[in-house]
């Protein structure tokens, strides 16, 4: 019981993963996994099998990560994998994006909870423009803490110049985003170089080793000083009961007897009481799932803000984003798409796409639209006022995601602009 409750006490990490194809990502979180004691033996049993029936020398590690038997048959990973282990400071969640370019949508998906991003590329190929997709991505959705790895030291034996090559050159592409810092290690994850373990092949580099990183970068642990947001999702009432609201804290702190206003309606009000299931709290904080008691019976519903008076959110029906496109089909303009921001669904037309970013140099390029993966500046015109905050201000209340209205497929994920 004392190791469940040491394990629980550790702080979480949640670490977004994304390479190129072939960049060796699989075998690094396999790596990872391995030298960190997060695989059971009858699945290290299972790989040295798997790996001895293809003929290798050494365990293939990326079988570890490469979860689906199709994907394994062609030997990339395609969908959006969620691994855990726990090292002796914190509980990490790795969030593994794949390399493909046409799976670059999955990042932004990836990335939507994370505390930090790891960036694989390598040795013997530098700096691509996936790998630069990869760090516009990061920038734009303002992932604190960025790590690029540079794997496969092994195959260009372990040049210091090598390293500072590519090193240089991502830090030239650096300087026009968005990024205040960014580490950068050498590894072979094949060997196990640099990953948990220091090894002797590079005496050259003195910094940390992966794991030493992810146990030192500091990890928000609630967004407790940002303004009180709590959407409501439903409306429950027992029998002979008073109304409760629920909902998930989005951000700030909320007491009992806090006076509140109900948006879009205005209407004032305060908190009775507040319950996690059956249990009574005084406070409710950032991350909690909650349902909520008022002194005032009033009109509220689905997709209603629950705020204070002092710290509104803007209140729009045109709004500026940047938008990723994830969809087959191409941004039909004039064409009626919906829109879900926080628990609120309305119809939207895209109005305008002021540019679209050429990843490779930056530059904004005129668009009359957007296609899969490309990323660009919108006009988005809604039916209803949303109530909202730039992205930067609060990533929940300043993110949303565009939706197909015939076939409810996902087309797109945006963040609102200042």
């Amino acid at each position: 019981m004392q190791d469940i409750k040491e394990t629980i006490d550790r702080d979480l990490l949640w670490l977004a993963t994304a390479g190129s194809v072939d960049n060796g990502k699989s075998t690094l979180i396999g790596r990872l996994l391995h030298d960190c004691h997060a695989i059971y033996q009858d699945q290290l049993s299972s790989l040295e099998k798997i790996s001895f029936k293809k003929g290798l020398s050494e365990v293939d590690l990326s079988l570890l990560t490469d979860g689906l038997s199709a994907e394994r048959e062609q030997g990339i990973t395609i969908d959006v994998a969620y691994r855990y282990f726990n090292t002796d400071r914190r509980r990490i969640i790795i969030a593994d994006v794949p390399g493909h370019e046409q799976y670059t949508r999955n990042m932004v998906t990836g990335c939507s909870n994370a505390d930090a991003v790891l960036i694989l590329m390598d040795a013997q190929k530098g700096l691509t423009t996936q790998s630069k997709r990869h760090l516009f991505i990061a920038s734009m959705m303002k992932i604190p803490n960025i790590l690029i790895v540079v794997n496969k030291m092994d195959a260009v034996d372990y040049r210091q110049d090598v390293f500072a090559k590519i090193k240089q050159d991502c830090l030239s592409y650096i300087s026009r985003l968005n990024i205040k810092e960014v580490d950068f290690i050498p590894v072979s994850a094949i060997k196990g170089d640099m990953v948990v373990f220091r090894g002797e092949a590079m005496p050259w580099y003195k910094d940390t080793t992966i794991i030493e990183y992810l146990n030192k970068i500091k990890v928000s642990l609630s967004n407790n000083e940002d303004s009180l947001r709590l959407p409501i999702q439903l409306t429950v009432r027992g029998e002979g009961e008073p109304r409760c609201y629920t909902g998930k804290m989005e951000s700030g702190v909320l007491k009992k007897g806090d006076e509140v206003l109900i948006l879009p309606s205005k209407i004032k009000t305060a908190i009775k009481a507040i319950f996690i299931g059956k249990k009574k709290l005084e406070m409710a904080s950032a991350g909690q799932s909650v349902s909520v008691m008022l002194v005032d019976e009033v009109d509220v519903g689905r997709g209603d803000l629950i705020v204070r008076q002092s710290e509104l959110p803007e209140k729009a029906n045109e709004i500026e984003a940047m938008l990723c496109w994830m969809d087959n089909n191409p941004l039909e303009m004039g064409r009626s798409y919906l829109i879900k921001q926080m628990n609120k669904t309305c119809r939207v037309d895209i109005s305008n796409v002021s540019y679209r970013v050429n990843i490779d140099n930056l530059y904004h390029e005129s668009a009359a639209s957007l296609r899969l993966n490309e990323i660009g500046r919108v006009f988005v015109k809604t039916n209803n006022e949303l109530l909202f905050d730039a992205y930067e201000d609060n990533k929940y209340t300043g993110s949303f995601i565009l939706i197909d209205e015939i076939n409810k497929s996902t087309v797109a994920a945006g963040i609102i602009l200042n």
